[in-house]
């Protein structure tokens, strides 16, 4: 009999190479202003109330992560596609439904910071770089292209070196939240991963109850093996459903409360990314200057415990959450209680969605930027 076909993907079809100066650093320019806004949206969704003023701390610390990985690979690709050869390089995007650099820049980010101290140990200093320029300038009448190389490259490593980056995975790290009723104690744990097939980040937030003799932190067995567990389970395909009866089952002493995943992306824009649908009529039609033709998803998942059943033992009680799936949502289909989708765009393409009005928007919510960079929110 013969075997069922082989079917291969291959997802670099959708990758684009910013092979042109002006054009990657017209791009990092533009994530420069989004993820800057982006604190904003917090702030107005913590006011608003649709997060607590946790997890408005939580996301915002991993927009700033976000944000500082942007700076130091603008810094990797400032004079790069300028030389020749090997030591010519260019950042790779994800044109199709991400606009975010592809994992693969995100793990060699990872591995440059690893060795950043090396680098810069033996690297000349910045200021002993700019004077080797401004002696070739004066004295030879040549643009030092190379020194220019040099001093991006000690740049980009002295801001590796800083730390505070979003890396393919930001473990897990645990909150107390107080205490429970009895000996409980309550924790929010939150953690991130660089999705390799979405490539946009993606942020988790937890909240449990734990009812193990030690605490969960300072447990040596459980909190390594919960850690390597959420990482593990960190994809984009699995449900949140999934996800968390993985933790109610695996983990005995832990109670999943609510689990929710923030989607920071993707990025749309006229200029880098491949778009269809409505969004692509929005950002056509609105024909905005580079800075403004952007727009950008956030999309909040859900998942809440509605009650406990528990199974009486000879020598335990085994408890087990019992997720609220609302049909609203496709519940059963999604495996969350709720979606929150939202939509993050300047003014003009936010003026012209609102002309065409497609259906599929209606119950977006929209976070719109002034020209001053103030965030109002259209419901």
């Amino acid at each position: 009999m013969a075997a069922d076909p082989v079917v291969e993907t291959d997802l670099t079809k959708d990758h684009k190479v910013l092979d042109e100066d002006q054009a990657a650093r017209r791009y990092f320019r533009k994530f420069e202003r989004i993820t800057r806004l982006l604190a904003g949206v917090a702030e107005e969704m913590e006011q608003e109330r649709s997060i607590s003023a946790t997890d408005g701390e939580i996301l915002l610390g991993y927009i700033n992560a976000i944000a500082a990985s942007f700076r130091a690979l603008s810094l990797k690709f400032l004079i790069a596609g300028r030389l020749q050869g090997a030591a010519a390089k260019h950042l790779t995007i994800d044109l199709h439904e991400s606009g975010f650099p592809v994992f693969q820049e995100i793990v060699t980010l990872v591995n440059d910071a690893a060795q950043a101290e090396r680098h810069l140990a033996v690297m000349p200093a910045a200021e002993a770089i700019k004077d080797e320029m401004v002696r070739q300038i004066v004295g030879e009448r040549t643009v030092p292209t190379k020194l220019q190389y040099a001093l991006s490259q000690r740049l980009y490593f002295e801001t590796l070196a800083k730390g505070g980056l979003f890396f393919a995975q930001m473990h897990p790290l645990v909150l107390h939240a107080g205490d429970a009723d009895g000996d409980r104690r309550k924790y929010l744990i939150h953690w991130g991963v660089y999705d390799s097939q979405l490539n946009v980040p993606v942020v988790y937030i937890l909240e449990c109850e734990d009812s193990g003799r030690k605490a969960l932190p300072k447990d040596e067995r459980r909190w390594p093996e919960l850690q390597a567990h959420l990482l593990a389970q960190s994809v984009g395909g699995l449900k949140l459903l999934t996800i968390a009866k993985g933790i109610d089952t695996d983990f005995p002493d832990l109670h999943p409360k609510r689990l929710r995943r923030v989607h920071i992306g993707p990025m749309y824009s006229s200029a880098f990314t491949m778009q269809s649908g409505p969004i692509r009529e929005v950002l056509e039609g609105a024909k905005a200057a580079p800075g403004d033709d952007w727009a950008m998803a956030w999309t909040a998942e859900e998942l809440v415990s509605e009650r406990v059943e528990v199974e009486k033992g000879w020598f335990s009680d085994t408890e087990t959450e019992v997720f609220k799936l609302d049909p609203f949502f496709k519940g059963e289909e999604t495996g969350v209680t709720r979606i929150v989708r939202n939509l993050i765009l300047p003014q003009l393409p936010f003026q012209v969605l609102a002309e065409k009005d497609p259906a599929g928007f209606r119950a977006v919510r929209k976070y719109v930027v002034g020209k001053n960079g103030q965030v109002v929110v259209y419901a």
